[in-house]
């Protein structure tokens, strides 16, 4: 099996929202769109489709829900800080402030209108003086 690219697919109430979202705050380029549905993509990232939702083009079963419960996670090789304050200052909501864990991750949260949930990451040795693995 050799795969060729990553793609998370959301169904969410208001596509062009979420589109929205993602190409001005997070740099996506729309490859396709059309009447509830867009693919978006950045050479350094997974792919992320939309589909609104009750499109049929997905399975009855799967057509009412909508994406909840799932964070995309990115993980950056520095500048978390000032990406934070970029993000905040061109509007985006920040949902999570600026944090750092014990065990070494840095992290904030954004949100999309869709309540698609995103994280931004960064590593650094833990600290030292806390015992926690």
């Amino acid at each position: 099996m050799q795969f060729i690219a990553s793609t998370v697919s959301l169904t969410v109430d208001d596509v062009a929202a979420s589109q929205a979202f993602f190409t001005t705050y997070l740099g996506y380029t729309i490859q396709q769109a059309a009447d509830g549905f867009a693919s978006l993509s950045r050479d350094d990232a997974v792919d992320i489709v939309l589909l609104a939702r009750g499109i049929e083009v997905l399975p009855p079963e799967q057509r009412d829900q909508r994406a909840s419960g799932l964070i995309i996670a990115f993980t950056l090789a520095g500048g978390l800080a000032e990406q934070e304050k970029r993000l905040r200052d061109a509007g985006a909501q920040i949902t999570m402030p600026l944090r750092q864990e014990p065990w070494g991750e840095a992290l904030f949260q954004v949100t999309d209108p869709n309540g698609v949930i995103v994280q931004f990451v960064e590593w650094a040795a833990p600290n030292a003086a806390d015992p926690t693995p």
